[in-house]
């Protein structure tokens, strides 16, 4: 893929005419789907998609298009000219566009990751092993993801990244189950091992009678998958310029008023430990770290070239979107053998789902518990819970009632595979929270 592109490259860069400037973004994969349900395989594919996004410039017009890539030289060469035409049409009748800022510094770079994953029939027999006397269901999505840039200028950016990503629930009943997943570079028999054990063990757990516990605020753990629940959250919009410039960050107070969370809390965007490539859509290279939050105060936005243009500021490699691809949170100092423990009474969360903002500029959040979520006193795990709505403002959540961050992290990849496999990923940790309030 990656020697086919830089041809393709060159291949639209001869067929130019005058001032014009080209940009393109190659996306490819190389990858497996394996579907369970009942503990067994039910659906097995493989898939290997590659795709172009060109970008025709002239002045300050411009168009673009989407291509998807057959493999055959001959074909793809027939398709590009026919939409790099299609794009010149375009351009000359669309207006001129004031925020367009593409890369015009050559800065070529190539990253290739080394492929340690093993076959994926080594993966499905743990799997299956494993999950031996549960209804298990799940996608496990492992193999290579590929991206690149190119334009007219000459630079020439190439990125190579595999790994794997398994998303299962165990199945009690109806709609009670243990979610969990595992993802990584590598595929590491004792960590899955681990991951399987506790997820039997709470399903056993699960099988108890349930509790239903009246409204009010309770200590809580929420694991590194809740957690990146409220990160997601924080995403829409908390932490672009373009939101922050006109003031529809959901972190609006901390920008204004000087509110701070917890010393504890550092979010970083960590391209250099991410799965997502180290350059963007306009050929613009990212910074290995970029800091947002530093010891509970805000430190900075993604800025996308467009919104660079718009205000004035320099772009820090952000995509259009202005969102983290790759977002780190700091750990604490909390064992995870100790988490219950330190918790004492109160709820174990697993996931979270359906959240939203209740009030976005006092950065407030409502959703509701899902799957396993446990009541836990003296430091044991008693029973589940029915499904409670919550309502948390991140300023206590992160902020005034977090009492602890565990020092160990998850490695979350996104489990989006709809058109192809995401490269979002994140690194977080388990939060020990007091006073949670729960309104229903």
């Amino acid at each position: 893929m990656h020697t086919y592109f830089y041809e393709l490259a060159d291949f639209l860069n001869a067929r130019l005419r005058g001032d014009e400037v080209f940009t393109c973004r190659f996306s490819g994969e190389d990858s497996d789907f394996v579907r369970f349900n009942g503990n067994a395989v039910r659906h097995a594919i493989h898939v290997t998609q590659s795709s172009l996004r060109m970008e025709l410039i002239e002045g300050r017009r411009h168009a673009r298009a989407d291509v998807t890539l057959s493999g055959d030289q001959d074909m793809d060469h027939a398709r590009l000219v026919g939409v790099m035409e299609q794009l010149r049409e375009q351009v000359a009748h669309v207006p001129e566009d004031p925020f367009l800022l593409y890369n015009s510094e050559v800065r070529s770079t190539e990253r290739h990751a080394p492929n340690r994953l093993p076959p994926p029939a080594h993966a499905v027999e743990e799997i299956i092993a494993q999950g031996a006397g549960t209804d298990l269901v799940g996608i496990l999505a492992c193999g290579g993801i590929f991206k690149g840039f190119a334009n007219s200028l000459g630079q020439r950016n190439w990125m190579s990244s595999y790994s794997h990503n398994f998303d299962w629930s165990l199945y009690h009943v109806r709609d009670k189950a243990v979610k969990s997943d595992y993802a990584g570079f590598t595929w590491d028999s004792v960590q899955f091992n681990r991951k399987m054990t506790a997820a039997k063990h709470q399903l056993k757990i699960l099988a108890r009678t349930p509790r239903t516990l009246t409204p009010g605020r309770y200590r809580v753990y929420l694991s590194p998958v809740a957690l990146s629940s409220f990160l997601e959250m924080l995403a829409w919009g908390g932490f672009g310029m373009k939101d922050h410039r006109t003031r529809q960050t959901p972190l609006i107070r901390m920008v204004e008023e000087d509110a701070r969370l917890h010393p504890s809390i550092t979010v970083l965007e960590n391209t250099r430990e991410g799965v997502a490539a180290d350059f963007q859509d306009e050929g613009f290279i990212k910074p290995d770290i970029v800091p947002i939050i530093e010891k509970g105060a805000f430190r900075g936005c993604l800025t996308s070239p467009r919104s660079a243009q718009e205000y004035g500021v320099p772009t820090n490699g952000a995509s259009e979107s202005e969102q983290p691809e790759s977002v780190d949170m700091s750990g604490g100092s909390l064992e995870q053998d100790d988490v219950l423990k330190a918790l004492g009474t109160g709820l174990y969360v697993n996931n979270l789902w359906y959240l939203n903002f209740s009030d976005r500029p006092a950065c407030r959040i409502t959703g509701m518990t899902r799957f396993a979520t446990f009541w836990v006193e003296g430091g044991e795990i008693v029973a589940p819970i029915n499904v409670m709505r919550f309502d948390e403002t991140v300023y206590r959540v992160l902020g005034d009632n977090l009492v602890a961050l565990t020092a160990e992290r998850d490695l979350l990849l996104d489990s989006y595979t709809y058109t192809n496999r995401s490269t979002s990923s994140g690194r977080l940790p388990g939060a020990l929270v007091e006073d949670f309030a729960f309104t229903l």
